[in-house]
């Protein structure tokens, strides 16, 4: 099974290079954020003609997210627990059957937290309730994939140039603190699984940054102990941030040993 996460920021404008890459991945499941459109607005037709099955929780001019599935859905929940009062689209949760039992897989669009306080407690206060349902659904024991673009720089590993961004929502402490306690729960991030440093998965528009490949890494795809089991490859498709009108993300994806046929 192939799980790829992308936050593609405007699904209408992306379209063409989304199918084109899942044409070239081919993912099982592939997790979309940004979408930046309702539900009505999202562009289902080419998509499920390339063989998914799709489910949206949308939202007018930013957020969104959104799964995109060859394996039919047994459940779908919209909406992160802890906070009755939150309007914003920022998770979609999913559940899938395969030849080896249940999967679960998530796509996230954690907040960004810049912008001043309030915004900086949203996101912690977000990480806190993210934590709170990991630990609720590790308890099931099954394959689970939180997988989207966290907007956390887990460690200076994962900056070109980590002094830049030491006052950045993205990189600081209480930021990475709560990322390592969502970690510390048993998670396995899986591209640190498989490489040391760099994997940068976003780049600014501004300044040249993807030429000098002034990289951040805050794309994630985390395992629980059952996936983790599983784990074959992952890998981040760097080349896609080199298309034409690209988002200023680029896929990553992981590979695990079950039979979804």
């Amino acid at each position: 099974m192939r799980i790829a996460t992308w936050n593609v920021n405007s699904i209408r404008q992306r379209l063409d290079s989304l199918q084109a890459w899942l044409k070239e991945r081919d993912p099982d499941i592939a997790c979309l954020q940004e979408i930046k459109c309702t539900d009505e607005a999202f562009p289902r037709e080419p998509l499920e003609a390339l063989g998914y099955n799709v489910a949206v929780h949308g939202q007018k001019t930013w957020n969104g997210v959104a799964l995109l599935s060859k394996l039919p859905f047994d459940e779908v929940a919209p909406g992160l627990i802890g906070d009755d009062g939150d309007t914003q689209a920022r998770f979609l949760e999913a559940l899938v059957s395969t030849r080896d039992g249940v999967t679960r897989v998530v796509s996230l669009y954690l907040p960004n937290g810049n912008g001043g306080e309030e915004k900086y407690a949203y996101k912690l206060a977000w990480m806190d309730r993210l934590t709170a349902f990991a630990q609720d659904r590790l308890k099931l024991e099954e394959p689970l994939v939180l997988a989207g673009d966290f907007n956390v720089i887990p460690s200076a590993h994962d900056a070109k140039r980590p002094e830049a961004w030491a006052n950045d929502a993205l990189f600081l402490l209480p930021t990475r603190e709560k990322f390592r306690a969502l970690i510390n729960l048993g998670l396995t991030d899986a591209i640190r699984a498989v490489t040391e440093d760099g994997a940068f998965t976003f780049w600014d528009y501004q300044a040249g940054a993807f030429q000098k490949d002034e990289g951040i890494r805050i794309d994630h795809l985390l395992l629980s102990p059952q996936a983790a089991d599983r784990l074959v490859d992952a890998g981040v498709d760097r080349h896609v941030r080199g298309w034409d009108k690209p988002s200023d993300h680029v896929p990553v994806y992981v590979d695990l040993d079950i039979a979804t046929r």
